[in-house]
């Protein structure tokens, strides 16, 4: 298998930066997996942050959730919420298309020297 088409789909099916690490590109492949667990995280942490608020909202409604409190309490993320996961969203998918851009790049370099 070439190098850049193995580099490439490392970056795209298994994670962000795996490509440049299998092409001995260590720093790039360990930045690219950092700034994409960095998103992860910030994205898992307000999604917890956001579901202990709805749940918090609805024991205080006594605790009975039907649709209608549910449809309330979930319609209660702010704007500074959203733009929070749409960062770290935006983070994360920009950072798994540079990989496999990068990746294929690196790649495509070293298949050219060795031919």
């Amino acid at each position: 298998m070439k190098a850049s088409l193995k580099g490439a789909l490392l970056s795209g099916l298994v994670f962000p930066g795996m490509g440049q690490i299998a092409l001995k590109r260590y720093k790039r492949g360990i930045a690219l997996i950092l700034a994409t667990m960095i998103g992860m995280i910030a994205m898992i942490a307000k999604g917890v942050q956001i579901a202990l608020g709805t749940l918090d909202k609805l024991a205080a409604d006594g605790g009975v959730i039907d649709m209608n409190t549910m449809t309330a309490a979930t319609r209660a993320v702010t704007a500074s919420d959203s733009l929070i996961l749409n960062g770290a969203f935006f983070l994360i998918v920009t950072c798994w298309i540079f990989g496999i851009i990068d990746a294929y790049f690196i790649g495509r370099k070293k298949d050219n020297k060795l031919q």
